[in-house]
């Protein structure tokens, strides 16, 4: 009778070291998700000022199409440092939209679309967008696999006892998730 007692809880306290190690793991999966994107912020907030440096000697008039940009870096970093998920989301949708704004308005530029040195800044930041956008779903896939983990039963339990909290989403802005005009784009 004894040696039941003490096999039961041999497996109970295996299981629940299990189950405590599972929670960790997707506790780190999340910071790690995130440090991917942090990385990927920091080398395009590198490579934008050099991108609306070379902009701004032959875009004179389109100040406020650069400004926006430079703001909207800001805000990204900002938001990126403080580990803002919800501001990062936001901030992310303007740079974005900033960044379509500046590389259609390079169309009417043709010295600037033949500068080397902003059809190389124009593609690193294009492959970084693609980049943060596949860092982001990971993010988000981490997140979630963190936020069921905690609570399901029996790990809720032990997540409440260890203080394991949910993660918010890095969410799309309105403006990301809506359908692209494309009559309005050859328009402007």
């Amino acid at each position: 009778m004894g040696m039941i007692f003490w096999l039961i809880l041999s497996v109970a306290l295996i299981y629940l070291v299990v189950v405590f190690n599972g929670l960790v793991g997707l506790k780190n999966a999340v910071s790690k998700a995130w440090a991917n994107i942090d990385v990927l912020l920091k080398q395009r907030h590198d490579e934008l000022p050099k991108l609306v440096d070379t902009c701004r000697q032959y875009m004179a008039h389109e100040q406020a199409t650069l400004e926006r940009v430079i703001q909207a870096r800001t805000q990204v970093s900002s938001a990126s440092a403080s580990r803002d998920v919800p501001a990062l989301g936001n901030a992310e949708a303007a740079l974005h939209s900033g960044l379509g704004k500046l590389f259609a308005l390079a169309e009417s530029y043709p010295n600037l679309k033949a500068n080397e040195q902003f059809l190389h800044l124009q593609s690193r930041i294009t492959s970084l967008e693609s980049a943060i956008a596949d860092r982001r779903e990971f993010y988000n896939e981490s997140v979630n696999l963190n936020n069921v983990g905690i609570e399901q039963f029996p790990a809720s339990l032990l997540a409440r006892l260890f203080s394991f909290k949910a993660f918010d989403l890095l969410k799309f802005s309105a403006d990301e998730l809506a359908d692209v005009d494309i009559g309005r784009r050859f328009t402007t």
